[in-house]
């Protein structure tokens, strides 16, 4: 039986090829419960969540000239994480599932190969995931009632095996988890292709940017929802400066002890979005320029190699449905590269913001973004590239990965504000996000008035974290950290 295929979109193909040991690629989205998760009502979900997404069901698959995602018959099995965060998931020819979906006490992860989705993407899976199983534990929670077993608590689920492996609305003959008017998401979309493979005479839909800052909620990863003037009241940009700071240069490279076995550093700050936002506000910038800001001051403050003369850039992904209309959940993201070069002139924080925001805008827009994206896809079409044999693209691929790798010295990926629907709205108390990662990395995301924010690195130090939250704490932010151990010293302390 022939499978349906695509070939892997623009954005997805660096990702095989960057690839490695310290930073497979892999993303993590979570939810934290009200009470223990029910893991075979969390399978049932699951399940019913997996049949509405094509493209949850593909595996990676190699071909001569390209990778392509192939439909599969494999099923999801949710577990108990057990593996550190971030862990591998894509093994070259082996027909895995390139997802997991775990749990541990209260929370819920999905786990992703960038390959196969972005951010929203995987925020979308699981925002119906979280909705689905928030119905089948109320429906159990009345059930319970019903019968006058309203002692036993419901995350835990019923006493006793359950033969069908699903949740207990199963178990009673319905399926109330899904959502008849959800929409069902292909596999074969491919967003980039359909808006930038030709040069598209049209203009871009309009957006009203300037709603979304004043909402400073930067949007999903991968992005901000930036790109207009600043609010009304906000400090002016220093223009001149900015265009000097627009030539790339070579960019400070933040270097530290390896984790024992490669495993993602993540240390988790959670704060009030309304605190954060303000701060952001009385610089006049997005929230994702303050954050970005932020972590290019905590850096410098604890390199002993930066000084005059130094630059730190960034990566920043955008998310691009919000200007092209799409409704994949495959990668559809850009990123932009911002940079500031201290000794110059004012290195205060304030300034840094302003002047990270004045490159970032007009990057960020429509025209700026199809233009760049045009290019992009016309390389990769080209008649001759498309004959080159795969591993000849990889190389090609990790030389260009390579030299990217040394403009940058971080990256922030601002998932914004999410507000899950009604029955999962009610039963999740906060939301985290992160990324593996081969360089430091700030991944944000807020949810019912907090926000999360969580650093990756594949380095043990943790310096620049503290300085971060020392930032925060000076604009009268209260910060609570979170860490898990990575080092045997750390390991050992949690167990004894």
């Amino acid at each position: 039986m022939r499978r349906a295929w695509v070939r892997l979109d623009n954005a997805s193909n660096i990702f095989l090829a960057a690839r490695s040991a310290a930073d497979p690629k892999v993303f993590r989205l979570s939810a934290e419960l009200d009470r223990i998760v029910d893991p075979r009502a969390l399978q049932s979900a699951v399940e019913a969540t997996f049949d509405r997404y094509q493209l949850f069901h593909a595996v990676l698959r190699r071909g001569v000239f390209w990778y392509y995602l192939q439909a599969s018959d494999l099923r999801p099995r949710v577990t108990a994480e057990e593996l550190p965060t971030c862990a591998p998931l894509y093994q070259a020819d082996k027909r895995h599932l390139l997802f997991r979906v775990l749990h541990h006490d209260r929370r819920i992860s999905l786990e992703v190969f960038h390959a196969l989705a972005d951010g929203t993407g995987a925020l979308w899976f699981l925002s119906d995931v979280m909705t689905a199983y928030a119905r089948l534990c109320t429906l159990d929670h009345r059930d319970d009632h019903d019968h006058g077993d309203g002692n036993r608590d419901a995350a835990h689920g019923p006493a006793g095996p359950d033969p069908t492996g699903r949740g207990g609305a199963a178990r009673r003959g319905e399926e109330p988890v899904a959502d008849p008017a959800a929409p069902v998401h292909g596999l074969t979309t491919d967003s980039f292709a359909h808006y930038f493979q030709r040069l598209r005479r049209t203009r871009p839909p309009a957006v009203d940017l300037d709603a979304d800052f004043r909402r400073a909620a930067a949007a999903p990863v991968d992005g901000e929802r930036a790109a207009g003037r600043p609010p009304s009241g906000g400090r002016p940009h220093h223009r001149a400066s900015t265009r000097a700071r627009q030539i790339r240069t070579g960019a400070y490279r933040v270097k530290g002890t390896r984790t024992p076995d490669d495993r993602t550093r993540a240390v988790e700050l959670t704060v009030s979005a309304r605190d954060v936002l303000a701060l952001a506000r009385a610089e006049g910038v997005s929230l994702t320029m303050y954050l970005t800001a932020a972590f290019c001051q905590a850096i410098r403050a604890t390199s002993p190699r930066t000084g005059r003369n130094t630059t730190l850039a960034a990566s920043v992904p955008v998310n691009l449905r919000q200007f092209f209309p799409s409704t994949s959940p495959r990668n559809f993201f850009a990123t932009i590269r911002v940079e500031h070069t201290y000794g110059r002139g004012p290195d205060d924080l304030g300034t840094v913001c302003r002047l990270l925001d004045g490159q970032f805008r007009p990057r960020a827009t429509p025209e700026a973004l199809a233009e760049k994206l045009q290019k992009l896809v016309r390389f990769e079409r080209m008649p001759l590239l498309r004959v080159v044999p795969r591993p000849v693209k990889d190389l090609i691929l990790r030389v260009v990965n390579w030299g990217s790798n040394r403009g940058l010295s971080v990256a922030v990926s601002n998932l914004g504000r999410v507000t899950l629907p009604a029955p999962a709205e009610d039963a999740v108390r906060g939301m985290q996000f992160h990324v593996s990662a081969v360089r430091p990395q700030l991944c944000a995301i807020s949810h019912a008035g907090l926000l999360t924010l969580t650093f990756t690195s594949p380095f043990t130090e943790t310096d620049h974290i503290r300085e971060f939250a020392r930032l925060l704490t000076a604009g009268g932010v209260a910060v609570t950290v979170g860490a898990a151990p990575v080092t045997e010293a750390e390991i050992a302390e949690l167990s004894s």
